[in-house]
């Protein structure tokens, strides 16, 4: 009734949280006097569901291809491409607990893209329908966005015939261009996947996709375009409907490292297909990755040598830590925001079995955990701690099922803290704490557990909260 204003299918899982899967809504535009529920929506959720009991769960910008052969009702529909929420509208969608996952229906055609280049597509799909940065609802028969691969700089930076490899993606990486200057901005906390990309990249060229920002009004658009017997690509801008264009995202970085000095160009800084490419002096190149193996900012000066104003300038800057995950989750213990804060879920947990349900260990957050670099103490061991917590938790509450069941106290979670002079946890669900008869067989099974681990672990200040899931056999 708003701004998207189409009547739609709209399936909102619950429950795939239980196999460490985000929850996600598929909304499909209705057809004209369409009255029975297009029942291979259901049939596309069991599948993804089936997936995670596996432990290959769908994650942000995945593509799950369907495979029941035909979708929706044609041939021509592949499967779901899966996005965040961002700016789009959610008045009237029936939401799932946080976090959860868009599905975007996708033609065959662009499967290719959805794979190798998922932000190519998401946003191509928000120029079609001018809806910024993509629309929910997907329209199902409509025209692919994509077709033939044709030329296009992807070819020479992914494998569209195997798959086997993409441009390496850095989690959090954006890239913001405005009035003369581009920023490339890296988190400080991706600086792993940043050196797995420099390692794997060959000496002239590095490559880097980035993210979609939330921090940006417009971002560039990749548009093909059939002329004659070749398709070509070319450059579109998508913006915030009614909001001036100041501050634009780009879905890549090429840096080039072949420029010939015989050029007269200190460096050249060019828009291509939806990204930005940048072609220095070999001797620049090899500045450039000593200064990310370093952890340095790095600025190059794009124009004529000799020239005291560049035409324009890149930064390579290293930035906050990225926290854009966990988004909008709560814990169950006291409400606490737990946005930002890095979890595991859990694959190959053992079921506790009581005599009609069971609990199931889903998921910890690492709140807070030390480290010593310098080799004074061992660092906890994460996993050995989170399991052997669990199965604490577990054996406390396995008699307990029922009760709980009947409560509604069927996700629950434990913050345990190992420190040496703090040592205790706390156990809730549904925003409050545990009632005292969970309480006390908590401390019977957890409270020695607890102590022992502070004990082996000198110094250490380790703050971890296992979610649970009762459920029924």
């Amino acid at each position: 009734t708003c701004c998207v204003n189409k009547l739609c299918w709209n399936v909102t899982s619950r429950g795939l949280a239980c196999v460490g899967q985000d929850e996600v809504i598929l909304l499909v535009e209705a057809l004209p006097d369409e009255t029975q529920f297009p029942k291979d929506l259901l049939i596309h959720i069991n599948q993804i569901y089936m997936e995670a009991v596996k432990g290959n769960t769908m994650t942000e910008l995945g593509v799950s291809i369907h495979q029941e052969g035909i979708l929706l009702g044609s041939r021509e529909h592949a499967g779901f491409l899966f996005i965040r929420q961002t700016f789009q509208c959610l008045q009237k969608i029936v939401l799932p607990p946080s976090p959860f996952l868009v599905g975007l229906l996708v033609h065959r055609w662009e499967t290719p893209w959805a794979k190798i280049f998922p932000l190519r597509l998401v946003l191509r799909l928000g120029a079609e329908y001018r809806y910024y940065p993509c629309p929910l609802v997907s329209v199902r028969f409509r025209n692919a966005v994509y077709f033939e691969i044709g030329h296009t700089i992807m070819k020479v930076l992914a494998d569209f015939r195997n798959y086997a490899y993409t441009l390496p993606g850095v989690r959090g990486m954006v890239i913001h261009m405005q009035d003369r200057t581009t920023d490339v901005l890296l988190p400080r906390n991706r600086y792993d996947q940043v050196i797995k990309g420099l390692n794997n990249s060959n000496d002239h060229v590095l490559a880097f996709a980035a993210n979609f920002s939330i921090h940006v009004d417009s971002h560039l658009v990749c548009i093909q375009t059939n002329t004659g017997d070749e398709s070509i690509y070319q450059t579109q801008a998508i913006n915030i409907h009614n909001k001036p264009r100041k501050v634009t995202g780009a879905s890549f970085v090429v840096i080039n490292g072949a420029l010939k000095s015989s050029m007269g160009l200190s460096a050249k800084s060019s828009i291509v297909e939806d990204g930005l490419m940048v072609q220095i002096m070999p001797e620049k190149m090899e500045a450039l990755k000593a200064a990310l193996k370093n952890m340095q900012d790095f600025k190059i000066e794009c124009g004529h040598q000799g020239v005291s104003e560049p035409d324009e300038t890149v930064n390579i800057r290293w930035v906050d830590n990225d926290v854009q995950f966990n988004q909008g989750l709560k814990s169950p213990i006291d409400n606490r925001p737990m946005d930002g804060i890095p979890s595991i879920r859990v694959h190959n947990g053992n079921d506790w079995m009581g005599t009609s349900r069971f609990i199931r260990w889903t998921e910890v957050f690492i709140i807070k955990s030390d480290d010593h670099p310098n080799g004074v103490h061992d660092p906890v061991d994460l996993n050995k701690l989170s399991e052997s917590i669990a199965q604490a938790t577990c054996a406390a509450l396995v008699k307990l099922l029922d009760l709980l069941a009947a409560a509604g106290l069927t996700k629950l979670a434990v913050r345990a803290t190992i420190h040496p002079d703090n040592v205790g946890y706390e156990a809730g669900s549904e925003g409050s704490r545990l009632p005292p008869i969970y309480m006390n067989s908590l401390d019977n099974e957890l409270i020695q557990i607890l102590h022992k681990s502070a004990q082996s672990s000198q110094d250490t200040n380790t703050v971890l909260e296992l979610i649970f899931h009762v459920l029924d056999d």
